[in-house]
């Protein structure tokens, strides 16, 4: 973004006069101070009443042990108050120093007057004799940009010096949840968690591993919302560092901490949009880097489904290009805007993909891809997802079926973990919600391997919920077994839901969610079909509803029907 002190005064000065000006911030000071005023009266009512009781009638050990138990949270309300307080107090200095800057820049009336002027004076000047008024008019236009531009670096750094006051409210919060006892049921480790089942330190929810996290599922530090893998991560099912919005995952590369994506589906580093393969993309489906606009195979292209490298225009084949190319920039593209290989729909810049802004290549099995918008990954059916095999909405690990998973073979929504069927699990191979644990069946359980709600311990069983056979195995009435061939160990396991099947491979049982699915022994893509010269199978690793095969999701097996259609 260009300079404001690049900026002409007739840019300057309008900006400054327009809009609500201070109204707003002064709006929020008030009420920053009016909550301020309400936790402040609350921590010293509740400082009150505790003084009062175990001053006066309620006295020994009981009374030790509550105000013991009391004192933190009094200051997590005086901590609270503090922090609004000080946000009220700098939103009104920020609004004096508004005003103030305001004051100091010249008004656009003003600065349009100056330029007519000096038109009218080029105008009029036939034979020179309007130079030195023009020269003046100059001058005084000079005294203006000078003026607007001081006035906006003072209002810039007035509000620096503001923002730098502010301490972090998370932070300081956080401190203050350090010094609190859980609350809630089925929380592990750390003290000042809010909610249940958390394994760690001040989470606010349900089902986090790590610290800070606020919502359910997370595995991490300093999430929000659900089902999270990574820091710093905001939204739902993204993987990495620093991601805001679905399923969006950083892929590490030359950085040190992968991700700061903005959108949906986008894999790689600081994409913004959505369904972007690679780094520093703005736009939708984009594959390659630094990329502007849609359905764009390289780098540095601006415009729509250009193929190549730095072209700015529409549907280019090549390098370093300006204008028209074409509908299309591939070969073998249905639609509009295309810039990959045998895309049927528009701004598709992978190949085989159907439908709308999706950047996946199927490496696996070079033929059908995704199907939906905004996929960066493949073989997904859905919106934005940029894992493999997925179906739904938001999805950075494999063959889920659901909304915002960041693991693997995960059945509903906002599970880190795999395996699981439920809701908010950061563990894994649980059958329930908000599980930081592994193998449970039941809710908000942070130990491992217990059938009931908000279990701290580890119970050392083999499986936990009803009528289950196999190791590794939560919820009801499934299976998981196999015979090796005696030669390479067969691994049986990693079911959670109810009524699933995962039999007959002679390498590999399980790894599946879901209701009433059924694995058929096999080979699926990408699987490595040998383990030391012997032929392997596997059966399940599934999501989803009634489901019969191996290595699919969704459900009635909708995805190996629409996958065979693709081919």
């Amino acid at each position: 973004m260009v300079n404001f002190s690049m900026l002409a005064p007739e840019i300057n000065s309008a900006l400054m006069y327009s809009g609500a000006g201070s109204a707003p911030m002064l709006e929020a000071a008030a009420a920053w101070e009016g909550l301020a005023s309400e936790l402040g009266s609350a921590a010293s009512s509740f400082s009150s009443v505790t003084s009062g009781l175990t001053g006066q009638s309620w006295q020994g050990a009981a009374a030790s042990a509550m105000t013991a138990a009391a004192n933190p949270y009094s200051a997590l309300l005086s901590t609270a108050a503090a922090q609004a307080s000080s946000a009220a107090s700098q939103a009104n200095v920020v609004a004096s120093i508004f005003e103030a800057a305001q004051a100091a820049t010249v008004h656009p009336l003003a600065v349009a007057a100056n330029r007519n002027m000096f038109v009218q004076l080029v105008q009029t000047n036939l034979f020179g004799f309007n130079a030195p008024a023009i020269a003046a008019a100059e001058g005084v236009y000079e005294e203006m940009w000078a003026q607007d531009v001081a006035a906006m670096v003072g209002y810039h750094g007035g509000a620096s010096a503001a923002a730098t006051q502010l301490t972090s409210a998370q932070s300081a919060l956080q401190g203050a949840l350090a010094n609190l006892p859980d609350i809630g049921v089925g929380n592990k480790g750390s003290m000042g968690n809010i909610g249940n089942g958390n394994f760690g330190g001040q989470n606010i929810g349900n089902g986090n591993i790590g610290n800070g996290n606020f919502g359910g599922g997370n595995n991490g530090q300093d999430n929000t919302f659900f089902g999270n893998l990574g820091n710093g991560n905001a939204g739902f099912g993204n993987t990495g560092f620093g991601n805001f919005g679905l399923g969006n995952s950083g892929n590490g590369g030359s950085f040190a901490m992968p991700g700061g994506n903005r959108g949906l589906g986008n894999l790689g580093n600081f994409n913004t949009g959505l369904g972007n393969t690679g780094d520093g993309n703005g736009g939708g489906g984009n594959f390659g880097s630094n990329n502007v606009g849609f359905g764009n195979f390289g780098n540095g292209n601006m415009g729509f489904g250009n193929n190549g490298n730095n072209n700015m225009g529409i549907g280019l084949t090549g390098n370093n290009q300006v204008g028209f190319g074409g509908l299309n920039g591939g070969t073998g593209n249905v639609g509009l805007f295309n810039a990959g290989n045998n895309n049927t729909g528009f701004f598709n810049a992978g190949n085989g993909n159907t439908g709308i802004f999706n950047s996946g290549i199927n490496t696996v099995t070079g033929g059908g891809n995704n199907f939906g918008i905004g996929e960066s990954g493949i073989g997904n059916i859905g919106i934005g997802n940029t894992g493999s095999g997925n179906f739904g909405i938001g999805n950075g690990g494999t063959l889920n079926t659901g909304l915002g998973n960041a693991g693997s073979y995960n059945t509903f929504m906002g599970n880190s973990g795999s395996e699981n069927t439920g809701f908010f699990n950061a563990g894994s191979t649980n059958t329930g919600n908000g599980n930081s644990g592994n193998v449970n069946t039941g809710f908000w359980d942070s130990g491992n391997v217990n059938t009931g709600n908000g279990i701290t311990t580890d119970t050392g069983a083999t499986n936990s919920g009803f009528n289950n056979t196999g190791p590794n195995v939560s919820g009801f009435y499934n299976t998981a077994s196999g015979t090796g061939n005696g030669i390479i160990p067969v691994t049986n396991g990693n079911v959670s839901g109810f009524f699933n099947n995962a039999t007959g491979a002679n390498f590999m049982n399980g790894n599946m969610s879901g209701i009433g699915n059924t694995g058929v022994p096999g080979v699926p893509p990408g699987f490595p079909s040998e383990v030391l010269i012997f032929p392997v199978t596997y059966s399940g690793f599934s999501s989803g509803f009634v489901n019969t095969g191996t290595a699919t999701s969704g459900l009635f097996s909708i995805v190996k029907t629409l996958q065979s259609l693709m081919s």
